[in-house]
């Protein structure tokens, strides 16, 4: 296992950094471990819903997990706006680094069974 810091740049879509990132490596298996950052604009689904929801602002990243793999991710994340408000939600397309992203990733050469 290794773990990996990224930093992404302004305008980055964070999910399809993630994708393209992974897409690329050897290994088979990948976690996200911890990330701070902020976002311009998020684009979440939430649990049960078909619509997804975009928000617009100076969005802090508080929280980013989830599981990699060279056939997709899947990621979950919480912000907040400039009122403290937090919101969660599956991390979809469309959603992008305001100053920077520094995920950092875990990842190793063959998935569990």
């Amino acid at each position: 296992m290794k773990v990996v810091p990224l930093r992404l740049p302004p305008g980055a879509d964070l999910r399809r950094a993630l994708e393209a990132w992974m897409a690329e490596q050897q290994e088979q298996a990948g976690c996200v471990i911890s990330a701070v950052g902020s976002l311009s604009v998020a684009q979440l689904r939430f649990a049960g819903a078909t619509e997804e929801m975009t928000i617009h602002g100076d969005l802090e990243i508080l929280s980013l997990s989830g599981t990699l793999s060279p056939d997709g991710v899947h990621l979950h994340i919480a912000i907040s706006g400039s009122s403290g408000a937090v919101i969660g939600g599956h991390l979809c397309v469309g959603s992008l680094v305001r100053t920077t992203a520094e995920p950092e990733l875990q990842i190793k050469a063959q998935p569990e069974r």
